[in-house]
């Protein structure tokens, strides 16, 4: 699941992505420029992808955290058997 942390960032990266895509549909649809509006929509995917999938340094200790947890936290049903 997603975290707020997450979502934020997917919305910042959208802010840059979408007028690129936008544009790139006019260029397509409207005036006829397929090869620079290929581009464009293939620059905003590519933008959204790369935000999704890379990793930079600073997200390196969160990832950890997030593992960290996920290890030592026990599930309720465990503790209710004993």
């Amino acid at each position: 699941m997603a975290g707020i942390i997450d979502t934020i960032k997917l919305a910042g990266t959208l802010v840059l992505a979408l007028p690129a895509a936008l544009a790139g549909l006019e260029f397509l649809l409207v005036r006829g420029e397929t090869a620079v509006g290929a581009v464009l929509i293939g620059l905003a995917i590519g933008l959204v992808l790369v935000q999704h999938r890379l990793t930079l340094p600073s997200d390196v200790p969160t990832a950890v955290a997030k593992r960290v947890v996920g290890t030592v936290r026990k599930d309720p049903d465990d503790a209710d058997d004993r």
